[in-house]
């Protein structure tokens, strides 16, 4: 590992960065233009993602359906837009120190369509959204799981992500090979709308890692009162789902199967989740 990356790696985790990976802009061929690093920073020569756990605690009050503002806070917003954004312009300001150019990025959805026009010929219409899901992947700090969420070995589906481009060359982070999501389709089953086929799939391929994702009706997880809420970047953008009970039970899968590193002496489930289904009405299993 050169100098570089060793120093500013240390210097990540003594920001709190609980998650850093590096891809080197190659791995990036083939994404279009209005979602490429280089319509943005042309002269990319890494692509850095910085992840923060939602800390397990943080869904407690949401399993519980007791108390949703902590997750609102601790796991949405604030974790965004203070915690993991102080610790992103931390690192940024860290590489200019170093006189290398870092541009931070937040995670904002790609589905936002263009809201301006291209200054020139040749180039993408503002503003260009990066996939941070997408360069999660290609950083090499996990996959795409059965529900459509990135799952790393540490934290399952429990990190928000921001990104730092540069032009240092840094050394890359190889492709995540482990198997996290074990296709067990506990989403899938727990979810009260079926927003979540269990038979219907489809591949999805980053960096020619092939990953299956079960066909997601998403009109129906922006109508989900089971802990979903609206993407707090933008209306086109996807659902946030990471506090609804698909992922909350992709959690407890995954800490029951042994498939995360950041485990806990007790069962993350501890009683039967509480479900509604579209017009609010308690289901028969949460109720029971």
């Amino acid at each position: 590992m050169n100098e570089l990356t060793t120093a500013f790696k240390q210097y990540a985790e003594e920001r709190r960065a609980d998650l850093i990976g590096i891809a080197p802009i190659e791995r990036f061929d083939g994404v279009p233009p209005n979602h490429h690093p280089c319509s943005i920073f042309p002269e990319t020569r890494s692509v850095i993602v910085i992840g923060k756990r939602i800390t397990r605690g943080t869904l407690r009050g949401v399993e519980e359906g007791t108390q949703f503002d902590i997750y609102g806070q601790y796991g949405l917003s604030w974790l965004c837009d203070r915690m993991l954004a102080i610790t992103t312009i931390s690192l940024a300001t860290w590489l200019e120190d170093r006189r290398w150019e870092a541009v931070p990025l937040q995670d904002l959805p790609p589905q936002v369509p263009p809201s301006g026009v291209a200054v020139k010929p040749g180039l993408p219409p503002p503003n260009v959204m990066v996939d941070v899901k997408d360069a999660a992947v290609r950083a090499g700090l996990g996959e795409i799981s059965y529900s459509g969420e990135l799952l790393t070995p540490q934290f399952g589906p429990r990190q928000r992500f921001q990104l730092i481009l540069t032009d240092a060359s840094m050394d890359p982070t190889p492709l995540c090979e482990a198997t996290i999501c074990t296709h067990c389709k506990e989403c899938a089953k727990t979810c009260p709308l079926g927003a979540i086929s269990l038979d219907e799939t489809g591949t999805v391929t980053i960096a020619g890692k092939r990953m299956t994702v079960g066909k997601v009706a998403y009109d129906l997880c922006r109508k989900c009162q089971n802990g979903a809420c609206a993407n707090p970047c933008h209306p086109s953008g996807l659902p946030d789902r990471l506090g609804a009970i698909c992922v909350r039970s992709c959690v407890h899968s995954l800490e029951r199967q042994g498939q995360v590193s950041n485990a806990f002496a007790t069962p993350f489930r501890k009683r039967p989740a509480w479900q509604r289904d579209l017009i609010g009405r308690v289901s028969a299993q949460s109720a029971g």
